[in-house]
């Protein structure tokens, strides 16, 4: 600690006894400073504050049904795009740089002065300034103006131009989709008409058309092997019923109103019921619908009946006559009447064999259109790939063509929404002005800062002479070099002291003069600057 204080002790001597060195460098380095602080031109800077939204009510109303422009993501790119090459040149053109121009390197310099010199500053997600400084207010005011016109023109503009190019787009591949979609629309139809039994239906195209006509014909089998059964089994009831049973003949006069004048009513055949069934189908069907078909094939089967004899009063027997016993009478005094069971069992009959005959009839035509497809598919074979394919192209085209029509309908929603609704909100909130006050150079601090380092070249000026010195400035230092020292002559006297203060008085001044100077140099910085 003592060695430096000691060592802090020398330089301070050695820097006293070069003070006016000190004091002249300290003078001639605020001197050119300041003077170099007040050649620096002022700086003016004009900006503004833009904010960008898209509609907070529309756009959720149109998302899902118009074309989503992207309004954000749009304002995102003309942000970073602003200080492109051709916007510059824009802004040269419209500010009169150009005509400060002479040469083409000093375009190319202008342009990336301007490119790094204009700051564009997003301060939120919707807010951002513009700003720029120059040493004219004028220009500064005008090359903002002119970028917000710039950047006003292309996120209006060039959306609007990017959606009429797209639409027309959209337009082209529309109407060229729609022919190709005709075309194989001809194409396939013709292909369809030419093969319409072995291709398969529209409404199951999965399933191919032999493989439909088999299942049918499977189903067809098994339903016609079940009415068959059904119709056998009819057959062998039939024929396990009699046709006549025997009762007393009391209780078939009683049964059929016979005698003792009796009032009620003679049964109907058989046949006579098949009529009045067939007069009721006809009042709600016509002749071709098949229980009209049946029921005419009953009667003419009832009719074939009664005419070859068959027995029983519901075979198509007439009724008795009023008073006369029905049926024959038996030796033991009984009398025969029909059975009602087995005539009944006789019309269900008729119906199994009609229903044979049409599953019968059914299946044939099956089996018909069965062969006909197996033989066009083994003299064919690549009929059906061949229409799948056109199939599988029509389906892509078909596809594709609502798919641009839907964008198509998307983008003219879009449009309407831009241009008649404003769907994009700019709003100016901070307009450039032109600055009347310069924003740089900091000459306060410059001016500062000049002080600083003129006093400290001052010093450093004088310790850097002092180790050039060879002299002791003290018994000490002598003593330093190894040989002997007697003592030392000190200063008596007042004469010595009184020029020691005239010597720091001196030095006090000159550094004073020059803090005067540097005060005087702040009041007229703040009055320029219109603080005071």
């Amino acid at each position: 600690m003592d060695s430096v204080r000691v060592l802090l002790s020398q330089y301070l001597r050695a820097a006293w006894r070069r003070r006016w060195l000190g004091v002249m460098v300290a003078w001639l380095v605020c001197g050119v400073g300041w003077v170099g602080v007040y050649l620096i031109p002022n700086q003016y800077e004009s900006s503004a504050r833009l904010f960008v939204d898209a509609d907070a009510v529309l756009t959720p109303l149109l998302r899902g049904i118009a074309a989503d422009s992207a309004a954000t993501s749009q304002l995102e790119i003309l942000q970073r795009t602003l200080l492109s090459r051709p916007n510059m040149e824009k802004l040269i053109s419209k500010t009169d740089l150009d005509l400060t121009l002479n040469t083409p390197s000093d375009r190319e310099r202008l342009i990336g002065r301007l490119a790094s010199e204009i700051k564009v500053t997003p301060q939120t997600k919707n807010l951002f300034s513009i700003s720029f400084r120059d040493k004219s207010p004028k220009l500064a005011h005008d090359v903002v103006q002119t970028l917000l016109t710039i950047f006003v023109e292309s996120a209006t503009g060039g959306s609007r131009t990017d959606m009429e190019n797209a639409k027309r787009f959209l337009e082209r591949q529309v109407q060229s989709y729609e022919q190709q979609l005709r075309a194989a629309e001809k194409r396939r139809a013709e292909f369809r008409s030419r093969y319409m039994d072995i291709l398969p239906a529209d409404g199951n195209p999965n399933v191919p058309a032999l493989e439909g006509a088999r299942s049918q014909v499977a189903q067809l089998d098994g339903r016609l092997q079940d009415a068959i059964i059904a119709r056998d089994a009819l057959k062998q009831e039939l024929e396990n019923t009699p046709s006549l049973i025997a009762v007393d003949s009391g209780d078939n006069y009683a049964q059929f109103g016979g005698g003792g004048g009796s009032t009620a009513p003679l049964p109907k055949t058989r046949l006579q019921e098949a009529e009045e069934g067939l007069a009721m189908l006809l009042l709600k069907a016509t002749e071709n619908h098949p229980d009209v078909i049946a029921q005419r094939r009953m009667i003419e089967a009832l009719r074939k009946d009664r005419m070859l004899g068959g027995g029983g009063q519901g075979a198509g027997k007439p009724a008795a006559k009023p008073g006369e016993p029905v049926g024959r009478t038996l030796p033991n005094g009984k009398r025969q009447v029909p059975n009602q069971v087995y005539d009944q069992l006789k019309v269900k009959l008729i119906d199994a064999e009609t229903q044979v005959t049409s599953l019968q009839r059914q299946r044939d035509e099956a089996v018909r259109v069965r062969d006909k497809l197996e033989k066009i598919q083994r003299e064919q074979p690549g009929l059906i790939a061949e229409y799948e394919n056109m199939d599988r192209d029509y389906s892509v085209l078909r596809r594709n063509y609502e798919e641009l029509l839907s964008r198509l309908q998307a983008a003219n929603i879009a449009q309407a929404a831009d241009t008649q609704a404003d769907k994009v909100k700019l709003q100016i909130i901070d307009p450039p002005e032109v600055p009347r006050l310069p924003v740089a150079p900091n000459r306060m601090l410059l001016v500062t800062g000049v002080l600083v380092a003129g006093l400290a070249a001052g010093f450093g000026v004088t310790i850097l002479f002092s180790q050039f010195d060879t002299s002791f400035s003290t018994v000490d230092d002598l003593r330093g070099l190894g040989l002997p020292v007697l003592g030392g002559i000190s200063v008596l006297g007042l004469a010595p002291l009184r020029y020691r203060l005239m010597a720091v008085a001196r030095f006090g001044a000159a550094v004073a003069v020059l803090v005067c100077i540097y005060g005087g140099l702040l009041v007229h910085i703040l009055r320029t600057s219109a603080f005071i």
